[in-house]
């Protein structure tokens, strides 16, 4: 595997895969539509270093010389010119994440690996518009990326060994633990259990039973969660949950699945969380 990749989508997931598989000492290729969300996506990454320059996790130089490492282009062909492994971070839709496999196929060799961050979607699926379909893997990262520790890896039912094994070395490298999900059921291990304990949570909310924060506080101290299911929702973005959900829903169709009253309000009304500064949680 050679030392330069590709990320296709510069928001937040695709910006923090850049950032760490740069620190790695890779040579990234960051991809977006357009210029504007390539500066920001910038700016992003600029920003969460020198957070940890602050901290005294990383050196001042430490930033431009990350930063030297990504390309940003607007240029898909130019993106995945020589790469060895490309990770797609788009919005989470079959849709518009399945467009852009049938391009990588078009443009990538058939010894590249296309892996699909996705948090819930099966990766068999998206493999059936690729050429060598044994080659696409789910790489489901964590957000934070810079911070979070863990990278679910998702087998596709054609997904080969020595793929999975690449990918392994690859989050590996960006310094990841990597937990296998052999089986490419809709949501895999995380989503699902994170799914349903924010949909419970959110019914008891519903319900009057407990607030939020009480429910949190149960799961911390009862259960030693760092974070409670609903602080999660409101920092992994209530909307995001929701089409999580719903994605298994279409999946299983069991109605456990299916997102709750307040969930659907919640997202009417653009409370998302602390992306917008309030969501179960109201943040400054």
């Amino acid at each position: 595997m050679t030392d330069r990749i590709a990320v296709i989508g510069s928001g937040m997931m695709g910006a923090g895969i850049a950032q760490v598989a740069a620190r790695a000492g890779y040579e990234v290729r960051l991809h977006d539509v357009n210029d504007e969300r390539l500066r920001l996506a910038r700016g992003a990454i600029e920003s969460s270093l020198q957070r940890f320059v602050r901290n005294g996790s990383i050196d001042e130089s430490d930033v431009g010389t990350a930063l030297e490492r990504i390309t940003f282009t607007a240029d898909l062909a130019e993106a995945v010119e020589g790469v060895s492994i490309v990770v797609e971070a788009v919005f989470e839709e079959l849709g518009v994440k399945t467009e852009i496999f049938k391009e990588l196929s078009k443009l990538c060799g058939g010894d590249v690996i296309l892996a699909s961050n996705t948090s819930a979607l099966p990766i068999t699926k998206i493999a059936a518009f690729v050429d060598h379909p044994e080659r696409v893997i789910g790489t489901h990262f964590f957000s934070p990326v810079p911070m979070m520790k863990l990278c679910e890896l998702v087998r596709g039912e054609k997904t080969s060994d020595g793929v999975l094994t690449k990918s392994r070395e690859f989050a590996e490298r960006l310094g990841k633990t990597c937990v296998v999900v052999n089986r490419d059921v809709a949501g895999f291990v995380t989503t699902r259990l994170i799914s349903a304990l924010i949909l419970e949570a959110s019914r008891l909310v519903e319900a009057g039973v407990a607030t939020a924060e009480d429910i949190d506080i149960a799961c911390q101290l009862g259960f030693g969660h760092a974070m409670g299911p609903l602080r999660t929702a409101d920092l992994t973005g209530v909307d995001i949950i929701r089409n999580a959900s719903l994605n298994i829903f279409a999946e299983d169709h069991d109605e456990r699945w299916r997102p709750t009253p307040i969930i659907d309000q919640m997202v009417k009304e653009e409370r998302l969380g602390r992306k917008t500064g309030r969501g179960f949680y109201e943040y400054k």
